[in-house]
């Protein structure tokens, strides 16, 4: 990081350690062991950068987050022009964007969705909040099939729908941290309609309001991912258990969701593997069809 960023804000990158604790427990990693090595590498590289930039995003002041986000930015140039840039992290990213033609725009769409999240704390409707998805979470889908070399148009909006959902699977997990936080991705007019206050979200437990509106989303995220599982069934066999995976992760965590009433407000519901793996045997199934 320059040292002018570093005076200005006080701000310093996460190290590759912290960004990488959680590796082990999240779905896009998980499914990676299945992969030969070289795949396997490039994919932990691609997860390595996202989780670096959605991290800065989340920690610190807002100011220092603004010019960390800045830092990427200066790190992806260094990238795609000299293939120097200083954060370990980034430099594994270099041999991955070379060998599989990855284009900076899905990386740099990432740091505009977390530029997006210092501004913009609320989301009117549902397609609003869609639109915010195709930058914090259609990138990720785009380039998992780059790696794979499958990039073609219509894969890429069949995991657009897969990847929304899961970000809006995401979201529901998560309302509690999001309100700490300020953010609140529940669409305002859905809130509104269901007579759901800010109230209902920093309350211990769920109200009948609250309850209402998850399961409309729950219904929503549902839905996407069962409009974009076609792609699972258009890829070659180890591309399609490493998608099905995700597509099994969202539908493993809506069904937590379900199970557990939707009291997201004190605990965070979380899948068992047992149900994780009949969801992705269900979903390779479904594939093969």
């Amino acid at each position: 990081m320059t040292a002018t960023a570093t005076e200005r804000s006080g701000a310093t990158p996460p190290t590759p350690a912290a960004v990488m604790a959680q590796a082990g427990t999240e779905n896009f990693p998980v499914a990676s062991r299945v992969l030969p090595r070289r795949q396997r590498g490039h994919l932990l590289a691609i997860y390595g950068y996202a989780r670096l930039v959605d991290d800065i995003g989340d920690e610190g002041a807002p100011a220092q987050r603004l010019a960390l986000l800045d830092w990427v930015e200066g790190e992806l140039d260094r990238v795609y022009g000299s293939g120097d840039p200083e954060h370990p992290l980034m430099q594994r990213l270099v041999p991955t964007v070379r060998a599989c033609a990855i284009p900076r725009a899905p990386l740099a769409r990432l740091v505009a969705a977390n530029r997006q999240d210092q501004r913009k704390v609320r989301y009117e409707t549902f397609d609003e909040l869609l639109d915010y998805c195709r930058l914090s979470a259609a990138p990720i889908g785009e380039l998992v099939l780059r790696v794979f070399g499958l990039a073609t148009e219509d894969r890429i909006q069949l995991s657009d729908r897969v990847c929304a959902g899961l970000q809006v699977t995401e979201h529901l997990q998560d309302v509690a941290e999001d309100r700490a936080g300020g953010r609140v991705y529940l669409p305002q007019e859905d809130l509104a309609r269901a007579g759901c206050g800010d109230g209902d979200l920093l309350a211990s437990t769920p109200s009948p309001a609250f309850r209402a509106v998850m399961a409309t989303e729950t219904a929503r995220a549902r839905g996407l991912l069962r409009d974009g599982a076609p792609l699972v069934r258009r890829l070659p066999l180890r591309a399609r258990v490493t998608v099905a995976a995700f597509v099994a992760g969202g539908r493993a965590a809506l069904g937590a969701l379900e199970r557990a009433g939707y009291d997201v407000l004190g605990e965070r519901p979380r899948p068992t593997r047992r149900a994780f793996a009949a969801e992705w045997a269900r979903v390779l199934a479904e594939g093969a069809r």
